[in-house]
Order: C-alpha cells, then sequence, then structure tokens
C-alpha cells in the first residue's frame, strides 16, 4: 500500500446515500458483500428534499415491490409516517396506491440508522471524483482527496448532485438541494471514459411557516382509518396512531396574473435553465402557461415533520424571483400572511440517458460498472429506491458470477420502470405511472408479494421465517378460493330474500358463492349472511380471495395476453449478433438496433425506429440460427 495516499479494497462501491444508494448498499451488504457507500454528506442520508412523503399513484406499487423483494423503503416509512392514505380506493384494484406523509428528519435518521447497523456496510462522507478503469472493467473509484477504494462492481446513485445548479430568478447557486454541497469532479471523468450525459431539470416549491397559515381558508384532508401498512412485514396493529392533517387550497387569477406579468423573469422561460424538466410534475408557471383555460389549480399543504412547523406546499413548485415568489404564494386562500422559510428553486443537474445501460442497469461498455435513480434520467423517491435494489443485487450476482436478475414488464412496475428507462427515449425525467403497465391488472399493489416474495427468497434478501409465513399466507388465499368456488347455495327463500336485498338477479338454478361474488353488487363481506360457517381469516386473506374471484374473468385475458408477450421476451438475441447479416431488415431499424444492442425480440420491439416487420424478419434469422433463440434462462441460479 502507498504511504502517501488511502487505498482501501470492497466487493462493492455505492457513490451517493439517497434513495437509491441505500437500497443499493444494503441489498449488496445483506447478500454478503463488503460495501463502501460514499455521500457528500453524511446527515444527507436518505433525504427528502423535496414531496415529505412516499408512495402514491403507482409509486405505491414501487415501494410494495421493493418490499416484496426485501427492501428497506416500505419498512422505512412504516416507522416514519405522519399520515397515510389509500389512493383510488373508489375506483379498482389495480390502481389502488398506498401514499403516505413522511416526518423527513425521522425517515433520514432511520434509513441511515438501519445502514450503520447493517453487517459489512461502511459509510464514508467524501465526494468521488474518478472511476478507475482497468482493461475495460470498472477496478473501484478515488476521491477527491486521492484516496482509492478498489472493488469489484461500482453503482452510481449521485441523484441531482452532478454539477448541480440550483436557480430562482437571477440568483443561481452551484449546490445540491437544500444547500447541500455539490458533487462537482465526476462529471468529466465520466464523459472521459465514454459515458454520455444530458442535464436534465426538477423542482421543488417554497416551505412556509405553519403557524403564518390560516387554515379556516382551506379543506382539511385526513388519513385513513385504519391504516394500511407499506411492508408486508409491518403488523397493522402496531402502527394504528393519530395522525397529523394536509390541507386543500386553490390557486385563483389574482395568482395567475402575477405570474403572468413576470413570466419574463423565469429562468424556464428566460432560457437561464437549459435542463428539461418533468412533465407530469410541472412548476406553477408551466401550469398557468400552458394551461390557460384552467382557473385554478390545486395547492397540497403538507407538514414536513413532528419537528417543525415547516409546510410543504405541494403543486407551486417555482423559480420564479423571490418578490414574485411572495406575492403569488400569498395570494392563495390561507396564505395571505405566510412566510416563506425557504424559496422555491429549479435544479439543473447531470445524468445519462439509460440507454446505454442493460437491463440489469450494467452499463453496456463498462463491465462492472451499474447504474440506479435520478442519475439514469428517472424522477421520484420510489423509482430510485426500485433502481437502486435491482442494482445492488446485480452487482453482487456478479462478483459471484450468477446470472443478473431481470424482471419483465409482466412481473412488476420495476421491470415496466427498467425496461422504459433503457429501451426507450426518455427527453425528460421519467415518471412512473399506472398507464404505463400493460398487465397492471396483474401488476396490482395488493398482491406484490405473491408475485416476487419467492424470487426474494432465492435472491437471498427474503429470511427463511418470512418465507414460511409468507407460504401460509398464500396457502390461506388457495384454500378459501377453493372453498368459495366450491360451496354451493340453492333457490331458497332466503338465497332470493339476499339477491333482492343487493338488488342482484335470481338464481334460475344453484349456484356457487365464488359466482355470486362475481356480481359487482356483492362483496366478501355481504356473503356472510350465506356462509355462516366462513373461517375467520385475516382481512388481507379473505381481501385477496375476493379480488382474485371477482376479476378472474378479466386476470385471466391479461394472463392470456402476458404469455404471447412471453414468447417474444424469452427469444433472446445473442450480445455479439452482427445485424448486417440479418437479411431485408430496413437502415434504420439496423442502426438502433446496433446502438441499443437489446437482450431479447420483445425488447427490440419496444426500440424506436423498429417495426413490427423488422421484428419479424429479425425472428425469423434467428430460428434459421440453430439454438441461437431458445427460451431465455431463469432469473435466478
Amino acid at each position: 500500500m502507498s504511504m502517501d495516499r488511502v487505498e482501501e479494497t470492497y466487493d462493492v462501491v455505492v457513490v451517493g446515500a439517497g434513495h437509491a444508494g441505500c437500497e443499493a448498499a444494503l441489498s449488496a451488504a445483506r447478500l454478503g458483500e463488503e460495501v463502501i457507500v460514499f455521500t457528500v454528506s453524511v446527515d444527507s442520508i436518505a433525504l427528502m428534499p423535496c414531496n415529505p412523503n412516499i408512495g402514491g399513484t403507482s409509486k405505491g406499487h414501487l415501494v410494495r415491490e421493493v418490499d416484496a423483494l426485501g427492501g428497506e423503503m416500505g419498512k422505512n416509512i412504516d416507522k416514519t409516517f405522519i399520515q397515510s392514505k389509500m389512493l383510488n380506493a373508489s375506483k379498482g384494484p389495480a390502481v389502488h396506491s398506498l401514499r403516505a406523509q413522511a416526518d423527513k428528519q425521522a425517515y433520514s435518521r432511520e434509513m441511515r440508522k438501519t445502514l450503520e447497523e447493517t453487517e459489512h456496510l461502511t459509510i464514508r462522507q467524501a465526494e468521488v471524483s474518478d472511476l478507475i478503469v482497468e482493461d475495460g472493467e470498472v477496478r473501484g473509484v478515488m476521491t477527491v482527496s486521492g484516496a482509492v477504494y478498489h472493488a469489484k462492481a461500482v453503482i452510481l446513485t449521485t441523484g441531482v448532485y452532478l454539477k448541480a445548479r440550483c436557480v430562482y430568478g437571477d440568483v443561481s447557486e452551484y449546490t445540491g438541494p437544500n444547500g447541500l454541497k455539490a458533487a462537482n469532479a465526476l462529471s468529466e471523468n465520466l464523459l472521459r471514459h465514454g459515458i454520455a450525459l444530458r442535464r436534465f431539470k426538477t423542482g421543488t416549491p417554497a416551505r412556509i411557516d405553519g403557524r403564518t397559515i390560516d387554515y379556516s381558508k382551506m379543506q382539511e384532508q385526513k388519513g385513513d382509518v385504519p391504516i394500511v401498512p407499506f411492508s408486508f412485514e409491518t403488523d397493522p396493529e402496531s402502527i394504528q396512531k393519530a395522525q397529523v392533517s394536509c390541507w386543500l387550497t386553490y390557486t385563483n387569477e389574482e395568482t395567475h396574473r402575477i405570474i403572468l406579468e413576470s413570466i419574463d423573469r423565469s429562468p424556464l422561460f428566460s432560457g437561464s435553465i437549459q435542463g428539461t424538466g418533468p412533465r407530469y410534475c410541472p412548476s406553477i408557471e408551466d401550469k398557468v402557461v400552458r394551461f390557460r383555460d384552467k382557473d385554478r389549480h390545486q395547492v397540497f399543504i403538507e407538514p414536513e415533520g413532528l419537528y417543525t412547523s415547516e409546510m410543504y406546499v405541494d403543486g407551486m413548485s417555482s423559480s420564479l424571483p423571490e418578490d414574485v415568489q411572495h406575492r403569488m404564494y400569498r395570494s392563495v386562500p390561507g396564505l395571505e400572511h405566510a412566510k416563506v422559510v425557504r424559496n422555491a428553486y429549479a435544479i439543473e443537474y447531470d445524468c445519462i440517458d439509460a440507454r446505454q445501460l442493460k437491463n440489469s442497469l450494467e452499463f453496456k461498455a463498462i463491465p462492472g460498472l451499474f447504474a440506479a435513480g435520478q442519475f439514469n434520467g428517472s424522477s421520484g423517491y420510489e423509482e430510485a429506491a426500485a433502481q437502486g435494489l435491482i442494482a445492488g443485487i446485480n452487482a453482487a450476482r456478479k462478483n459471484h458470477g450468477k446470472e443478473p436478475v431481470v424482471l419483465d414488464r409482466s412481473d412488476a412496475y420495476i421491470g415496466v420502470l427498467i425496461d422504459d428507462l433503457v429501451t426507450k427515449e426518455n427527453r425528460e425525467p421519467y415518471r412512473m405511472m399506472t398507464s404505463r403497465a400493460e398487465y397492471r391488472l396483474l401488476l396490482r399493489q395488493d398482491n406484490a408479494d405473491l408475485r416476487l416474495t419467492e424470487l426474494g427468497h432465492e435472491i437471498g434478501l427474503i429470511s427463511e421465517e418470512r418465507y414460511q409465513r409468507f407460504l401460509s399466507y398464500r396457502e390461506a388465499v388457495d384454500r378459501e378460493v377453493l372453498r368459495l368456488e366450491s360451496f354451493r347455495v340453492g333457490d331458497t327463500p332466503q338465497v332470493r330474500a339476499f339477491l333482492s336485498e343487493y338488488g342482484a338477479a335470481e338464481l334460475k338454478s344453484g349456484a356457487t358463492l365464488s359466482e355470486l361474488l362475481r356480481r359487482p353488487e356483492i362483496t366478501y363481506e355481504a356473503l356472510s349472511d350465506l356462509d355462516p360457517g366462513r373461517p375467520a381469516l385475516p382481512e388481507r386473506v379473505w381481501k385477496q380471495a375476493e379480488i382474485r374471484i371477482k376479476y378472474a374473468g378479466y386476470i385471466e385475458r391479461e394472463e392470456r395476453q402476458v404469455h404471447a408477450f412471453k414468447a417474444l421476451e424469452n427469444r433472446r438475441i445473442p450480445e455479439d449478433l452482427d445485424y448486417d447479416e440479418v437479411p431485408s431488415l430496413r437502415i434504420e431499424a439496423r442502426q438502433k438496433l446496433k446502438e441499443y444492442r437489446p437482450s431479447s425480440v420483445g425488447q427490440a420491439g419496444r426500440i424506436a425506429g423498429v417495426s413490427p416487420a423488422d421484428v419479424a424478419v429479425l425472428l425469423v434469422f434467428l430460428k434459421r440460427k440453430q439454438g441461437v433463440a431458445a427460451p431465455a434462462d431463469e432469473k435466478t441460479e
């Protein structure tokens, strides 16, 4: 070892300790790897620099899936939430999504504690400046101090910190979120290693002093009772507690007038911000300009935590000048006398086009180098955590010579997320939405454990004890479905009275309880009148049985679609395939296939510029090559 610099050796280096970095470090360490995770500030581990919540529409699905595979986000928010709601509860189960307001400080503190108590995991406050690449493969990192950390795998989870610049009005500060230190050294090194970077932008609203708000002019938004946990491991009884309210108000014509009069002073419109912002989470000035027909926009006032009076003004992110911000916020009912604690701002940062990655989140050009989170061009804590978990798993598996874990679009929202990132040209920060999932009735948040816990156990992140509890739960659901399918009732006076009470059509002959349950007006709970001997089951068991029975026809139809999807997804394409040898491919398709080198025929078909006709040509070519198009291997060994 050199005497004039620090040199240490680990199995996995994680650069960044946000939501992606925490999941990556935890998963790799729990799989037995010696892991070091770098952060520009130990106090910013699992920081929530923007919205103070976890979950939400489609994002709740991701958190449940992370939990089912053995990740930490769901457990951590269950420990630290201050309000919980199931969104879209009046709609079908495919779009139900859990969302919890977090105590920001508690969330960060609890996640840091979890990292510190995990064996094989070291936390290091330092800025990474260089990748160490030898013979085309990653071999570790160097920090700005010259310290060298050797490793067989490196995971980049830099979030919004690479050359970060915070902007509002004419004020431009080269810092990370909340005034934290930016990471300015690594970008140039990545470029030297052939990693293409681009500039994205996101933003955050002002924080205001809750003591200066007039809540009487707002609509109170209370949490759900009973509270539903995120983690399948959390005992629901253990988290029933008093909740903190959020509040709903609206912008108005005066708000919009203030914004439009000052729009030329917004860096978003003056051209001083070059980064591309998220379409589905626009600033308030974006919304007012793009939707001029709207005379108001929703504004949610959300607490930052129990430790503070700061309130988050959800729906009014902005980069307008400070004076405009003050007038704008004070035009909103209830905020007339609001005092700003922190200004709203936009933040620009370096990230990558994730099409440089394989489905495993490993760089195609640099073996051993992985990437996850906002560095991959996504947005959101939940999208970051999901990618971090997969990157950590696959870094550990690569170190042991195992095949990567790759979830496809029919397995999980995580599969949809990663496939969209590595296949499609995302010109703005990617946000998960239920509409992106083709098989969303199969990929519900309530059945994430049924879909993924077995895989989590095979990987090694789900303990044997938890796995046995899962098997008992799954068997209980199966037994109840079978019982309801076997229990018959006749056309008796009791049954006729029951059907009349619920406005259901009369029976022409006998029926099973499952056939009655498929009727939209009849619920499992209502059926107790005809099922006096039913077993006493946990709510989660009978609700899962009810969903499976009520939506059986739709589920079977989607399963047939998945079967057809899998046929193409399981047609693997050799990494070294010479597309110039494939006859009749259009020039554009040949160029795109060479550039992105898809792993399967299914993935090839999702690349912009590759038509169904090109896919058919490719299939014929692969079938002619003996053994090339064999079904894919299992995800785990």
